[in-house]
């Protein structure tokens, strides 16, 4: 091979190479711009006398809202819930009465039938922390459902707090249910400052001896 030939290639290659590196930065430098942000959440479970709650794999993903309007965001919600309930009566669906709220009804909620439920709270300027929960900050907000795999938009403002229902599944005897969502998209609109969300899960079980355990997940932030 003559000089010129080699001294060619090894020019070819440097090129190359140049090129790659110019891609490479670039793909970076779009990757800032989108500011998405990835937040992993640790596992949790609960026992009651008879069930056990444990959630797995959830993750969230905060990206600017199309709107690109200062007070929006999208969370991209995904995670794994599990009941293992050892004992329950077996119901028959039936219209949802809501809560009873009469003596001796925990305020129940049921259908007529044990159920799991799983879905997020979230707030704008308000702490979701464990002592909100258990003060009652969930007396008198607003529920919006929506099932796993479909889209959500929420509205809230300052103060506001509302539950987002990913997904339920009835509960008709003893055994293993599980509710798993990917990246279920939540469009938060109106919220102009701090907003927070938490995970929760419900199960509800009918019957004599009637229980209502919640199963919450860790607060992350909204941005």
């Amino acid at each position: 091979m003559s000089d010129n030939r080699i001294r060619g290639l090894r020019a070819a290659r440097l090129a190359g190479a140049g090129a790659t590196a110019v891609v490479a930065v670039g793909l970076l430098s779009t990757g800032a711009a989108n500011a998405d942000t990835f937040v992993p959440l640790p596992d949790g479970q609960k026992t009651t006398p008879n069930a056990t709650i444990t959630r797995t794999g959830e993750r969230a993903l905060i990206s600017p809202s199309l709107a690109a309007n200062g007070a929006g965001r999208t969370a991209w919600l995904s995670g794994n819930v599990r009941a293992d309930v050892t004992a329950t009566p077996e119901g028959e669906v039936g219209p949802n009465n809501g809560p009873a709220n009469g003596p001796g009804s925990n305020n129940s909620s049921t259908h007529g039938a044990s159920q799991l439920n799983t879905g997020y709270i979230i707030g704008c300027q308000v702490s979701l922390a464990d002592d909100a929960v258990s003060a009652g900050v969930s007396g008198g907000v607003d529920l919006t459902g929506v099932k796993a795999g479909g889209s959500i938009g929420l509205n809230i403002g300052p103060g506001d707090v509302k539950f987002v229902q990913i997904d339920s599944k009835d509960i008709l005897k003893s055994g293993t249910y599980s509710i798993e969502y990917q990246d279920v998209p939540v469009d938060i609109q109106g919220c102009g400052g701090y907003a927070q969300a938490r995970a929760y899960t419900v199960v509800e079980i009918i019957g004599d001896h009637y229980s209502k355990t919640t199963l919450y997940g860790q607060p992350f932030s909204l941005g």
